[in-house]
C-alpha cells in the first residue's frame, strides 16, 4: 500500500489561519478519497508559516471494483418509462437483462464499475481541494484566477511504495506538481528532493525548517525559560501568544533583550501588553520584585552575530512604543488624582446602546442597583454606590483607549493613585467577573454588589428592547452574563429574590421613552392577559416603582409597571436555563432541577441550588429512589380517583379506620416525618426534610402490598384515599416529585 504525500508552498500564512487550515486540508483531501474508495490507515497534516503538509499511510493503490444491480421497469413498459430506466444505468438495452418474477417480466442492470488508480483520484481530490479551500480570507495575484490566502508557489504531491516514488501528475492554474520543495527562506533556500515524508521532514530538519508547530512551541519554551532561568527571571505564561510566535517561524531563535529603565516603573499588565500586542514579545519578570524587566523575541534565522543587531532593532521599536504607554499612563494619573469626573463626564457622550442610552446613564443605573444590594451580599452601600460610580470611569483613559484589555485594571490603579478605599479600587477590576464558566468570581462584597449590578442592567437593559438571544446567536453575550449572576450568588452564598429586583428594573428600562415600541408589545401580552383573567400587576411593585421613578410621565408608569412582571418572568426563566447548564456539569439531572423550580421562593437561586442537591442526594439512595414510585403510586391512585368522584380528597384521615397493621404504621411514619419535615423547611434546612421524606419509602411499601384502596366500605376507601393525600402533600411540600423522571 503506498504512501501519500502533499505539501502546498506558498508565501507567509497568518499565524492565526495555519492550524485551522492544517485540519481543513486533512479533512477535506481524506474524506475526498474515502468517498472516491480510497481507504487509508492513518493520516497527519502539519502547518509552518510557509507551508501546508498532509501525509496519509496505508492508502489503497487503486478504488475497488464495484458491482451494482439495479431492478428497473417491467419488460413490457412503456417505452419513455425504459430510456428514463437505460439513462439512470448508463447502459443500453442490449446491455441489460430480462428476468422473470412473480410480477413477471422485469427488466435488471447490471453495473460494473472498474477500479481507478489512486494517482487520478488524488489528483482530482487535491485539484479541487486547492481550488474550494476555505480560507477566511484569500487573493488573487498576476493573472490567474486561482485564491490562495497568499500567492501559492508549488505543489508537492507524491505517492510512494516499495518500488520507489511517483509524482501525482497535477496542475492548477500553471502550478505543476513535483517532488521537491524548498527549506529556510534565509538559512536554505534550495531546492529540495523528497522521495517519501520520512526524508521530506529529515530533509527540512536539516534545511532548518521544524515541520511541527508542537514541536516549534515546545523548542520555544524550552529556550525560553533556559535564558530566563539563567538569569535569575522566569517568563510570563501566555499560552496564546506562545501558539501564534510558533507560527510565525520555521527555524525559532530565541533571544532575550532589556527594556530601558525609563520604563520598569509602568504596571507589569501595561508592559506586557504592549509588548504581546505590538511586537510579540515575552515578558521576563523578576519574581523577587514582580517588575517586568526583559523580554524575550523569537527570530526566524540564525545570525553571525547571535541576534545582536536583531535585538538592538526590537530594543529600538520597543522603546518607541513603551514611550507612548509612558505617556498615557502619566496623563491618566494626572486626571486620576485631580478630579476622576472628568472621565465619567465624557461617557455621557458614549452610547451605550441607542436604545438604553449613554454609558454614564448605565452607569447612573447601575450605581443605584449596587446601593440597593449592598445590604444583601454584606456590602456598604455608600461604597458600593461609589465603586459603581467609579468602575468604569477608565473607558474614557487614553490608556483603555490604546489597549481596551485593560479595562477595570487600569481603573484600579487609577482609583487606588487617587487615594480611594482598596475596596472601591478592587471593584474596578473585578466587577467584569466572572467572564467565563473557568474565571475567578469575585469575593470581596464591595466587587460582587458592583459585579452583580452590572449584569443585571445588562441583562434586563436587552430583555426590555426584545434583545434576547436566539439560538446559536448571543451578541451580547446575555448568557455569559446570567452565568456571572448565578455563580456570584452561588458562590457568595447570598440569599437574593431576583424577582423584586427584575422587575423593579425592567420596570424602569420599559418606562424609559426610548423603548417605546418595546413597550407597546409587552403591553398588548398584557391586555390579553387581562382578557383571559390573568394578571401581572402587583400592588406593591407600584409603590416601589413610583419611589425610584417620581418624573415619570404616568401613563407610561402604569404601562411600564404592568408589563414588568410578565418580561421579569421571562427573564428569570431564562435563568433557570442558565442554571440547568451550571447544574448539570455537577451531575445533577435536569428533572430534579426541574422539580425543585417548581417550588414557592425559585427565584432564590441560592436555596434553589440547595433544595437540588439534597433532592439529588436523597434520589441516589435506595430509599429515595423506592420512594418516588410509592409516591408516584400514590398520587396516580389518587388522581383518578378524584377525577372520577368529582370531589378533591385533601383532608380528614383518621387513624381510627385504619384497619390493617401497615395502615395504622403510615399513619405513625407520617406523623413522626412531618414533624421533621415542617420546620426543618421553615428553616430552609432541606437535608434533614429530604432524609425525613425517605424514611416514608418502608411504610408506604408495606402499606401497598397489604392494603386494598378501592374497598367496598365506602369509609374506609374515602379514609385512605385522604391518607394518599397525605402522602401526597407532605412529599410535595419539600420538591415536585411528578416532575421527576422515571
Amino acid at each position: 500500500m503506498p504512501d501519500l504525500l502533499i505539501e502546498l508552498f506558498s508565501e507567509e500564512i497568518p499565524a492565526r489561519m495555519q492550524s485551522r487550515a492544517a485540519q481543513d486540508l486533512q479533512k477535506l483531501v481524506t474524506n475526498g478519497l474515502v468517498e472516491a474508495g480510497l481507504t487509508y490507515a492513518s493520516a497527519a497534516a502539519f502547518s509552518t508559516p510557509r507551508r501546508l503538509t498532509l501525509t496519509v499511510e496505508g492508502l489503497l493503490a487503486s478504488s475497488p471494483t464495484t458491482r451494482e444491480e439495479r431492478k428497473g421497469p417491467k419488460a413490457d413498459a412503456p417505452e419513455k418509462a425504459i430510456e428514463g430506466f437505460l439513462r439512470g444505468a448508463g447502459l443500453s438495452r442490449d446491455q441489460i437483462e430480462t428476468r422473470e418474477t412473480p410480477k413477471g417480466a422485469v427488466l435488471f442492470a447490471v453495473i460494473e464499475k472498474p477500479g481507478c488508480p489512486a494517482a487520478e483520484i488524488i489528483a482530482e481530490v487535491l485539484e479541487s481541494t486547492i481550488r474550494n479551500f476555505p480560507w477566511p480570507k484569500s487573493m488573487r495575484w498576476g493573472s490567474g484566477a486561482l485564491k490562495w490566502v497568499r500567492p501559492l508557489h508549488s505543489i508537492l504531491c507524491i505517492l510512494t511504495d516499495e518500488a520507489g516514488c511517483d509524482v501525482v501528475p497535477l496542475d492548477v492554474d500553471g502550478i505543476t506538481s513535483g517532488a521537491t520543495t524548498q527549506g529556510h527562506r534565509f538559512m536554505a533556500p534550495a531546492q529540495i528532493s523528497v522521495t517519501s515524508f520520512e526524508d521530506y521532514s529529515a530533509k527540512l530538519k536539516r534545511a532548518n525548517v521544524v515541520l511541527d508547530a508542537a514541536e516549534r512551541a515546545d523548542a520555544i519554551w524550552h529556550a525560553a525559560t533556559n535564558t530566563a532561568f539563567a538569569s535569575g527571571l522566569e517568563v510570563v505564561e501566555d499560552a496564546g501568544l506562545l501558539a501564534e510566535v510558533a507560527g510565525l517561524v520555521e527555524w525559532p531563535v530565541v533571544l532575550m533583550g532589556r527594556i530601558g529603565d525609563d520604563f520598569l516603573d509602568l504596571p507589569p499588565e501595561v508592559l506586557q501588553t504592549s509588548m504581546k500586542e505590538h511586537q510579540k514579545f515575552f515578558s521576563v519578570r523578576n519574581p523577587k520584585t514582580g517588575r517586568i524587566e526583559r523580554f524575550i523575541t523569537v527570530a526566524n534565522r540564525e545570525t553571525a552575530d547571535n541576534g545582536a543587531t536583531i535585538l538592538a532593532g526590537n530594543e529600538k521599536v520597543l522603546s518607541a512604543r513603551l514611550s507612548d504607554a509612558k505617556f498615557f499612563w502619566e496623563n491618566d494619573l494626572r486626571v486620576a488624582k485631580s478630579d476622576m469626573s472628568v472621565w465619567t463626564q465624557a461617557l455621557e457622550n458614549v452610547t451605550f446602546h441607542n436604545e438604553l442610552g449613554s454609558q454614564a446613564d448605565r452607569i447612573n443605573r447601575i450605581a443605584a442597583l449596587a446601593r440597593e444590594l449592598a445590604p444583601v451580599v454584606g456590602a456598604d452601600p455608600d461604597m458600593a454606590e461609589e465603586a459603581a460610580r467609579l468602575a468604569k470611569a477608565d473607558l474614557s483613559s487614553e490608556m483603555v483607549y490604546e489597549f481596551p484589555e485593560l479595562q477595570g485594571l487600569m481603573g484600579r490603579y487609577y482609583i487606588e493613585s487617587a487615594g480611594r478605599n482598596a475596596a472601591v479600587a478592587a471593584a474596578a477590576q473585578e466587577h467584569y467577573s466572572p467572564l467565563g464558566p473557568s474565571d475567578d468570581v469575585p469575593t470581596a462584597p464591595v466587587s460582587v454588589a458592583v459585579a452583580l449590578a452590572d449584569k443585571l442592567d445588562t441583562l434586563t437593559g436587552f430583555w426590555a428592547i426584545n434583545e434576547k438571544p436566539t439560538g446559536s446567536k448571543d451578541p451580547f453575550a446575555l448568557r455569559r452574563a446570567a452565568l456571572g449572576v448565578i455563580r456570584l450568588v452561588l458562590e457568595s452564598g447570598t440569599n437574593l429574590r431576583l424577582n423584586s429586583v427584575l422587575v423593579t428594573q425592567l420596570a424602569l428600562m420599559l418606562g424609559n421613552s426610548q423603548v417605546e415600541v418595546t413597550r407597546e408589545a409587552y403591553m398588548k401580552y398584557i391586555r390579553q392577559a387581562d382578557d383571559a383573567g390573568l394578571d401581572f400587576v402587583a400592588d406593591d411593585f407600584w409603590k416601589a416603582f413610583l419611589e425610584v421613578a417620581p418624573d415619570m410621565d404616568q401613563d407610561i408608569q402604569e404601562e411600564a409597571i404592568a408589563a414588568a412582571p410578565h418580561a421579569a418572568n421571562n427573564l428569570l426563566s431564562f435563568f433557570h436555563d442558565r442554571l440547568k447548564v451550571y447544574l448539570k456539569d455537577q451531575g445533577i439531572r435536569h428533572d430534579i432541577i426541574d422539580a425543585c423550580i417548581a417550588m414557592e421562593g425559585n427565584d432564590d437561586l441560592t436555596l434553589l441550588v440547595k433544595r437540588a442537591k439534597a433532592l439529588s442526594e436523597t434520589l441516589a439512595t435506595d430509599d429515595g429512589q423506592n420512594l418516588i414510585q410509592g409516591f408516584k403510586r400514590a398520587n396516580n391512585i389518587l388522581t383518578q380517583a378524584e377525577e372520577a368522584d368529582g370531589v378533591e380528597y385533601s383532608y380528614g384521615a383518621d387513624p381510627k379506620f385504619a384497619e390493617t397493621d401497615e395502615e395504622r404504621a403510615l399513619f405513625t411514619a407520617l406523623d413522626a416525618a412531618e414533624a421533621q419535615i415542617t420546620p426543618a423547611m421553615a428553616a430552609q434546612d432541606f437535608t434533614p426534610a429530604m432524609s425525613a421524606m425517605a424514611t416514608l419509602r418502608a411504610p408506604i411499601d408495606a402499606f401497598f402490598e397489604a392494603t386494598q384502596i378501592n374497598t367496598d366500605n365506602q369509609t374506609v376507601r374515602r379514609n385512605r384515599l385522604n391518607l394518599l393525600s397525605r402522602i401526597r402533600t407532605l412529599c410535595l411540600s419539600v420538591a415536585d416529585l411528578t416532575k421527576i423522571e422515571g
